[in-house]
């Protein structure tokens, strides 16, 4: 992107000011016009800076980048990775029992807060045939599904040494 178009506007823009407050002020835009361009070339910079950061965080995980190619600034888009869908062959492995609903929150809790949600298009088509199969919204089954992911686990397994004996067990402590 070429600033200097930019850069000769506002160069113009002060010389007509200028112009306004007479000869003394001509004579000192004229003093104030080389420092000023890179001063307004490093603004700019930071503004296109700030708005790409904008754009990106919208973006993510994709992003986009500023870069200087000399004086100008050059813009790199980098796109979000393509998900592809893993589908597990049918029969590698044994079905896992299907783990207990977690409790619906109650409305009570406090309320509720709303919040966008950007899902690959695969993985929203794979959460809307959840829910479908379970009779639930899409919003209810996801609501279910954060609840479970966020409650306690069973603790990791423990072993005790048996007193005098040298046996050892190993099992699951609450």
């Amino acid at each position: 992107m070429n600033l200097t178009p930019y850069v000769d506007h506002l160069r113009q823009e002060l010389a007509v000011a200028a112009e306004a407050g007479g000869e003394d002020a001509r004579a000192v835009a004229e003093r104030l016009i080389a420092p000023l361009e890179s001063a307004t070339r490093l603004t700019m910079l930071n503004v296109l800076s700030a708005a790409m950061d904008e754009v990106t965080r919208d973006l993510a995980p994709g992003s986009v980048d500023v870069r200087l190619r000399g004086g100008d600034p050059d813009f790199v888009v980098t796109p979000p990775p393509v998900v592809e869908a893993f589908e597990a062959p049918a029969a590698a492995a044994p079905a896992r029992p299907a783990p207990a609903p977690a409790p619906a929150p109650d409305a009570e809790d406090g309320g509720t807060a709303r919040i966008n949600l950007r899902l690959p298009m695969h993985l929203k088509a794979q959460a809307e045939e959840a829910a479908a199969a379970e009779n639930l919204s899409v919003n209810a089954w996801l609501v279910r599904t954060v609840a479970d992911a966020l409650r306690p686990r069973d603790p990791a397994p423990v072993s005790h040494s048996v007193p005098g004996g040298g046996s050892s067990f190993t099992g699951w402590a609450r």
